[in-house]
């Protein structure tokens, strides 16, 4: 009862919420390019000859407000590209679900 947040992460071997938030949000992202789940953020993807597979970030109307600016960069369809284009291409070509899980 003594250890705080960071400490039981460690001990019991879990990665932080935002971690495993980003990790799902990875795992459907690829879901989606398998085509296993519904796109309905209406994702696109390309394939860059350096990077492997990469997701198109949605365009932004920069006049908006700030508000709208904060929903836009929270939105799924946002986050999910952005995080997906982080990956190395060793992992975002990986065709099988498992082994994009254990590649992650």
């Amino acid at each position: 009862k003594d250890l705080d947040y960071w400490d039981r992460l460690k001990k019991f071997k879990l990665m932080s919420l935002q971690r495993r938030r980003e990790r799902y949000t990875i795992i459907h992202t690829w879901k989606i390019l398998q085509e296993e789940a519904p796109n309905s953020t209406s994702l696109k993807f390309y394939i860059n000859e350096r990077h492997g597979v990469r997701a198109k970030i949605l365009p932004f109307n920069y006049k908006a407000q700030r508000s709208v600016s904060t929903t836009y960069d929270n939105s799924f369809g946002v986050k999910s590209a952005r995080l997906w284009n982080l990956l190395l291409e060793q992992v975002n070509s990986v065709m099988e679900l498992e082994a994009f899980k254990i590649a992650l």
